[in-house]
C-alpha cells in the first residue's frame, strides 16, 4: 500500500496522530509502522443528546472511542424500568463486547453532545493479531471497563441518596475538576442512582441552596468539591 493511501485510510474522517486525547484512546501505543495495517477508514462523528449509538442485542461492525461528551449505557429491567449502569466518558470505548464476538449488552444513548471515533472491528482485529501494542492496550480497556462497573455498583448504588448524588457529581467532574460539570436531568439521575426522580431532584436542589452546586446554565454547574467530598463520605 503506498504511503498516501496509508495516510488516507488512517485518517478516514479522523486524524488519529493529532488527536487531542491520544494518550487515552485505543490506538495510543501505535507506531507509524503500524499504519500500513489499517485498510478501512476511521470515522470522526458527532452526535446530539438523545442519539442512540446501538441497542442491546445488536452486533455493530465497529467500536467507538469517546472523544468528548457523555454516553449512557442503559439496561431495561423485566418490568420495563430502566437503569443507567455506566457512563462512558472521554477515552472510553463503546461497544467493546463486540470485539469478543458478543452482542451489545446495553443500549448506548448520548447523554451530553458527544464526538466519537468509529473504528471498524476488522481494523481492531487485524491490529490485535499483528501488533502486541494494541493487544496490551485492549486488555487494559477490558480491565478498565470491569473496574468502572465495580466502582459504579459500589459507589453509586449504595448509601444515602445525598451521598450517591455527591459521588456521581464528583465522578462526572474528575477529568476536569476546574471546569463546569454536566448536570444530568432528574430522570437520568434517578436511573443512575436507583432513587426516585423526586428524591434526585430534592437532593440537587438542596445542594444548590447550600452552595455546593452553583449552576452556570441549565445543564452545567461549578462544584464546591470539598463540601461534596464530605457528603460523599457520609
Amino acid at each position: 500500500m503506498r504511503q498516501p493511501q496509508i495516510e488516507q485510510a488512517w485518517r478516514g474522517r479522523a486524524e488519529c496522530r493529532e488527536c487531542g486525547i491520544r494518550d487515552l484512546v485505543l490506538f495510543a501505543d501505535l507506531r507509524h509502522s503500524d499504519f500500513s495495517l489499517i485498510h478501512q477508514p476511521i470515522d470522526d462523528l458527532c452526535y446530539e443528546s438523545g442519539a442512540t449509538l446501538y441497542r442491546a442485542g445488536e452486533r455493530p461492525g465497529h467500536v467507538s472511542t469517546v472523544r468528548s461528551g457523555l454516553v449512557k449505557l442503559i439496561q431495561y429491567l423485566p418490568n420495563g424500568d430502566r437503569r443507567i449502569v455506566r457512563l462512558l466518558r472521554r477515552g472510553d470505548l463503546a461497544g467493546i463486547e463486540v470485539l469478543a464476538g458478543q452482542p451489545c449488552q446495553h443500549e448506548a444513548v448520548v447523554l451530553e453532545p458527544a464526538c466519537l471515533c468509529r473504528i471498524p472491528v476488522g481494523v481492531v482485529e487485524r491490529l490485535e493479531r499483528e501488533t502486541p501494542r494494541l493487544h496490551r492496550r485492549l486488555l487494559a480497556r477490558w480491565q478498565r471497563a470491569v473496574s468502572d462497573a465495580d466502582a459504579w455498583l459500589t459507589a453509586l448504588s449504595t448509601g444515602p441518596a445525598r451521598a450517591r448524588v455527591a459521588r456521581l457529581l464528583l465522578r462526572l467532574s474528575e477529568q476536569d475538576p476546574d471546569a463546569a460539570c454536566f448536570l444530568p436531568g432528574r430522570e437520568d439521575l434517578g436511573a443512575m442512582l436507583g432513587v426516585s426522580t423526586e428524591t434526585a431532584s430534592r437532593v440537587v436542589a438542596e445542594f444548590v441552596r447550600s452552595g455546593f452546586v452553583r449552576p452556570t446554565d441549565p445543564r452545567h454547574a461549578q462544584l464546591l468539591r470539598p463540601a461534596l467530598e464530605r457528603v460523599a463520605g457520609s
